[in-house]
């Protein structure tokens, strides 16, 4: 597999992406606030073997990806569809991880019609109910946001006996956002009401030691999103994908297949 990456023109930014091409369903990869374009090297070659077509890219602001117009940021729904428009992909299964998942479930509200499935893969997936924001306050307490970032993303049993792959991760993390993580906002009010209407197949994955979005807070949404389904991935915290990317990769595909 060899798959080069490129810039695709927008109306106002030129975003970095990789497409490896062919007659296969396509898959688009949302990476986390911690990654980039390049976060998907354990799903490219898994996911092109099981025949798709693969895409990922840097969303705004990202390794690689222009900022676009100064003050004017757009939303990541809104240049996911470009982009979608601009490379010809008329329906596609999408997956966000962590921040990616935010995209990803604005995406699926205002465009369900593009969509063959939706993955959402350790999300908080950016609610804004009362009781949502209440709970995300008891699971990550004030000075959570200030431990350091491999703590808060990466399961303690990964950062214990792969030290390599942390480094690989950090490296990687410290290049995807230079000048700063850049914001975007979302089309739609992201609420438990918004998400019930919700009608793409679904799948959540969560780890099992993610001090994010942990088992409990699957199965919340399992418990409310129509057409959903739930995979927890053992010893994974955050970067399910990157800690445990057989595990991952395997839930994903099966997935995809039946849909």
């Amino acid at each position: 597999m060899h798959v080069t990456e490129e810039q695709a023109r927008l109306a106002d930014v030129d975003l970095a992406y990789r497409d490896s091409g062919g007659g296969g369903t396509p898959v688009v990869l949302l990476h986390a606030a911690t990654g980039s374009v390049e976060a998907w090297e354990h799903q490219l070659p898994a996911l092109c073997k099981a025949g798709y077509r693969v895409i990922a890219y840097s969303r705004r602001g990202y390794r690689g990806s222009g900022t676009g117009p100064p003050g004017q940021p757009g939303t990541g729904s809104g240049d996911l569809l470009a982009l979608l428009d601009r490379l010809g992909v008329a329906s596609c299964h999408l997956v966000g991880i962590a921040a990616g998942g935010l995209v990803a479930a604005d995406f699926a509200l205002s465009h369900p019609g593009r969509l063959r499935s939706l993955t959402l893969a350790c999300t908080i997936v950016g609610l804004m109910d009362a009781d949502y924001l209440e709970l995300g306050e008891r699971l990550r307490p004030a000075g959570f946001n200030d431990l350091p970032v491999e703590f808060q993303e990466l399961g303690p049993s990964y950062r214990a006996e792969h030290p390599e792959g942390v480094a690989q991760w950090l490296a990687l993390e410290g290049r995807s956002h230079s000048g700063g993580r850049f914001r975007q906002g979302t089309v739609n009010r992201l609420t438990w009401a918004a998400m019930q209407g919700l009608a793409v197949p679904t799948l959540m994955v969560n780890g099992d030691a993610d001090l994010w979005a942990p088992p409990a807070l699957q199965r919340l949404f399992l418990r409310r999103l129509p057409q959903a389904e739930g995979v927890v991935i053992r010893e994974a915290g955050h970067a399910a994908h990157w800690e445990q990317p057989g595990a991952f990769n395997t839930a994903l595909i099966g997935f995809l297949d039946r849909h």
